[in-house]
C-alpha cells in the first residue's frame, strides 16, 4: 500500500490512499465523516438519490484498511452517522458487520454534528480524545494545537494537462490535521474556501489521497486585483 508519511507533533503518521490516518506506533487507525445510512435517510426524506449501497462500500473499505495496517485501535472523528437514530435502523448485515469490525479492537466514537453519540453501538463514545501530544475531535478549533479533526470534507481543486481535476485531501499545518470525508458519496469543501484559508496557516499542505498520496501546497484563492 502506497503512503504518505509524516511526523506530527512528535507522532510518526502515514496518510492512507483511502482518506483514512494510521499511526503505526499505536496500531491506530483514524477514519472521519462516514455518513453511514446517508442513501436511506435522503431516500426517506426525498432528497437527491445515491447508490443504495453506499454504506456497504464504506465498510468495505474500512474492512480493508484494517486488514491492510493490522490496527487494534480506531478512533472515528464524528459523523460516522448521517443522522441520530441511523445507526439502530441499519440494516442487520450492516450492523453485524460493523460489530465484527469492533471484535478485538478498541473503538472510540467521537461525537459529531450529525451523530452526537451512536450509543447502540460499543466502544467509547466521547466528546473528543487525548493520546499523547494528540487530541481527536471532530471540528477544527482557531486556537486549536496538536489536533486531528473532520467535519470539512476538503478535497484539492487542480488543473493537470488542462483538465480540472478534484481530490479529497488531508490539511496539514503546524497546528492542525483535517482528515478528508472516509465515506462513500460524501461530498466535500474546497480547500480554497475562505473557512479553510482562514484557518489553516499560509504554509500548510494538502495531501492528495488516491492510489498514490502525495503533499502539495495547499491550493488558495489567488487575491482579487483592486
Amino acid at each position: 500500500m502506497n503512503t504518505h508519511a509524516f511526523t506530527f507533533f512528535g507522532a510518526s503518521l502515514q496518510a492512507l490512499p483511502s482518506g483514512a490516518l494510521y499511526w503505526p506506533d499505536r496500531a491506530l487507525l483514524v477514519v472521519s465523516d462516514l455518513h453511514l445510512g446517508k442513501s436511506a435517510r435522503l431516500s426517506a426524506v426525498g432528497g437527491a438519490q445515491l447508490p443504495p449501497y453506499e454504506t456497504r462500500e464504506t465498510l468495505q473499505r474500512l474492512d480493508a484498511d484494517l486488514a491492510a495496517t493490522g490496527a487494534n485501535r480506531v478512533i472515528c472523528l464524528g459523523d460516522s452517522f448521517d443522522a441520530p437514530g441511523v445507526d439502530s435502523a441499519l440494516p442487520e448485515e450492516d450492523l453485524l458487520w460493523i460489530t465484527r469490525l469492533q471484535a478485538g479492537r478498541d473503538w472510540v466514537w467521537i461525537a459529531g454534528n450529525h451523530d452526537p453519540a451512536p450509543v447502540s453501538l460499543k466502544g467509547a463514545h466521547l466528546a473528543e480524545y487525548q493520546l499523547e501530544a494528540l487530541t481527536f475531535r471532530h471540528i477544527a478549533t482557531t486556537d486549536g494545537m496538536a489536533e486531528v479533526s473532520g467535519h470539512f470534507h476538503p478535497k484539492a481543486r487542480l488543473s493537470l494537462r488542462g483538465r480540472s481535476l478534484t481530490k479529497p485531501c488531508f490539511l496539514l499545518d503546524g497546528q492542525r490535521l483535517i482528515l478528508p470525508a472516509y465515506g462513500a458519496y460524501t461530498g466535500g469543501l474546497h480547500c480554497d474556501a475562505p473557512v479553510l484559508s482562514d484557518l489553516m496557516a499560509p504554509d500548510a499542505l494538502a495531501i492528495l489521497t488516491g492510489s498514490r498520496p502525495v503533499a502539495i501546497p495547499m491550493p488558495r484563492r489567488a487575491p482579487s486585483r483592486a
